[in-house]
């Protein structure tokens, strides 16, 4: 006998609450895997090149595994300790800032802002507080970051699960396919597509994207004297994955650094202001329709929500599954709407 509609609700229903559950019970054990299936899932594209170019499967994992693993010490040992630096004096020197943008607008606008008036205290209590707060979530950061990157777990099971993901993708997805309901094969298997589609687009072509834009405006900044250049280049990418949001952000931020920096030399100012315009100018123009395309689907308040949600749900781990399900989602949802507009629900009884 057929399974009724309210039946498979049901099971999916309880899949869902099963996947979420999950989540939420075994989160720090399922973070390795995770991350082992994600990385294969961005890799195994090389991998079908490779292959198909002629070598076998296991050397072409191998070789990308091991690139992999040379440039993640590479960044480890080089990148990542002159961000740490360079973040820790950012936040040092945070109140300096402050308090030094608060006796400019006493200098220039005295009857705005007067010595003794709440809004001068406001301002220099502001420095004081971020950093307090940037400096406890920078910690908080670091400590987190140290203990999963000093975990064996981490370090060992991630490349292994990678590995051995990445040898097996085709023949996993074909047994996956297999086990899906004959009735609803055709329709699995079309929004399946559909969401590999948009996550191919979003997370291979802008997290492409993020790195080039990231690694243009730090350099770019380091080479006209920017203090903290890398630090913000890398913000600056690091958040160009939400449209707009990576550019506004650093560029405010560079911004106000180049004021501090280059008061009264207007010609480096304008230089950091022309390289995040020309950072958006290559975004827009080639970087996203190359490597991004028309086919991501995922709105930047959708996608801020779900960062949002699913972070304070499942702390870390809810970070690194939040787009992956966020784009599943739109595509589940904008089935569901057509599947609305299809029946007698929306259309009424009347029209055939």
């Amino acid at each position: 006998m057929a399974v009724t509609v309210g039946q498979q609700a049901r099971i999916w229903g309880v899949t869902a609450l099963v996947f979420f559950l999950l989540l939420w019970f075994l989160g720090n054990v399922l973070l390795p895997f995770i991350l082992g299936a994600i990385v294969a899932y961005l890799l195994d594209p090389l991998a079908d090149r490779l292959e198909r170019a002629g070598m076998k499967r296991v050397w072409a994992v191998v070789l990308i595994t091991l690139s992999a693993l040379l440039a993640i010490v590479v960044a480890s040992l080089i990148i990542v300790p002159t961000l740490v630096n360079q973040a820790t004096a950012l936040i040092q020197i945070t109140p300096q800032l402050v308090t030094q943008a608060g006796n400019w607008l006493t200098e220039r606008f005295p009857t705005l802002v007067e010595a003794d008036s709440p809004l001068r205290q406001q301002i220099s209590e502001v420095g004081a507080g971020i950093q307090q707060r940037a400096g406890q979530l920078l910690n908080t950061l670091l400590s987190s970051a140290v203990g999963v990157i000093n975990g064996l777990l981490i370090v060992i099971v991630v490349p292994v699960v990678t590995f051995y993901l990445l040898l097996d993708w085709d023949a996993m997805v074909a047994r996956i396919d297999d086990l899906l309901p004959r009735e609803h094969v055709s329709t699995i298997r079309a929004l399946a597509r559909e969401c590999d589609d948009r996550l191919a687009a979003f997370i291979r072509g802008q997290g492409l994207v993020c790195l080039i834009l990231g690694t243009y405006y730090a350099v770019a900044l380091a080479m006209v004297g920017l203090n903290f250049g890398l630090v913000v280049g890398a913000i600056a990418g690091a958040l160009t994955f939400i449209p707009y949001v990576g550019a506004l952000v650093g560029g405010l931020l560079a911004s106000g650094l180049a004021l501090y920096q280059f008061w009264g030399n207007w010609v480096w100012v304008l230089a950091v202001w022309a390289i995040f315009q020309s950072g958006q100018f290559v975004e827009g123009n080639f970087l996203t329709p190359k490597l991004v395309g028309e086919r991501v689907g995922v709105h930047p308040v959708w996608l801020l929500f779900a960062l949002s949600a699913f972070g304070a749900l499942f702390g870390f781990l809810g970070v690194v599954v939040a787009v992956p399900v966020a784009a599943v989602l739109g595509v589940l949802v904008r089935f569901a709407i057509a599947k609305y507009k299809e029946s007698r629900l929306y259309r009424g009884a009347r029209i055939s």
